[in-house]
């Protein structure tokens, strides 16, 4: 006899090893293909073959995915030129870069029994450590030590100067955790809700034919939280990038 297994609510988050390798060579080398790699792997192809299809130079006119492409670059390019300033032709690259990575894997996400890659710690943390580190880098590679002034409001008086170093300090070093906490608790949250009422709506659609009857405005209303989702993954997207762009700017001009 058949039977139906539903996934955990959780198990869009797990990492998982897929495939593994243990190799008696440098000690103990493991090498294993996690579906987190595996997801990052596919969202790398999906970006290259939708730039690739929606390449415009052999064509005369251009057709939808290069219209996409080309509205998308000249709003991103708007938002970074107004976040960041003067500077912005240089760092709209790593910007469009990474807004389409966290876009697509946010999309990806909303496909059922598919893996969460942006509502992972390991990357929503790891992409905002690393953008941490990176301003950080730039800002004292631009303004040396001029740089700690930033943790000096001007007009401090002297006697708050410690207190008002300290706060700022540890404001700042919360964006290296807040960026990716964000991105992930939304996503997780999200998902888990659609997960859980997935599953409870599939159980009383399997219970009598006036359930189901009775079920259908339930699973309207879920419809409707589903095409939320689609949205949220939009914003978190542009929500992630706008605050670099911040943070960039905060790098060049120490405000």
């Amino acid at each position: 006899m058949k039977q139906f297994f539903v996934l955990s609510p959780l198990s869009q988050f797990e990492v998982t090893s897929l495939i593994g390798l243990n190799a008696p060579i440098l000690g103990h080398l493991n090498i294993t293909l996690t579906n987190l790699a595996l997801y990052a792997c596919f969202i790398l192809l999906i970006l290259i073959g939708f730039h690739f299809y929606g390449n415009n130079d052999s064509n005369l006119i251009p057709n939808k995915w290069s219209i996409s492409l080309e509205s998308s670059f000249a709003s991103l390019s708007s938002m970074v030129r107004d976040q960041i300033g003067s500077h912005n032709e240089v760092y709209l690259p790593f910007i469009y870069s990474l807004f389409f990575f966290i876009l697509v894997g946010n999309l990806i996400s909303n496909v059922p029994y598919s893996f969460a890659v942006t509502a992972s710690g390991v990357v929503s943390l790891g992409l905002s450590f690393t953008i941490f580190i990176g301003v950080t880098i730039l800002a004292l590679y631009i303004h040396g030590i001029k740089f700690f002034s930033f943790f000096v409001p001007a007009g401090t008086p002297l006697g708050l100067v410690p207190l008002l170093v300290l706060i700022e300090l540890v404001s700042y070093l919360a964006r290296s955790v807040s960026l990716g906490v964000r991105l992930f608790a939304n996503i997780m949250s999200g998902h888990t809700l659609v997960k859980i009422l997935s599953t409870f709506l599939f159980k009383l659609f399997n219970l009598s034919i006036l359930v189901a009857i009775l079920t259908l405005v339930p699973f309207i209303i879920f419809i409707g939280i589903t095409g939320l989702e689609i949205g949220v993954s939009l914003i978190q997207a542009f929500v992630f990038t706008v605050l670099t762009c911040s943070y960039l700017k905060d790098a060049l001009e120490l405000h």
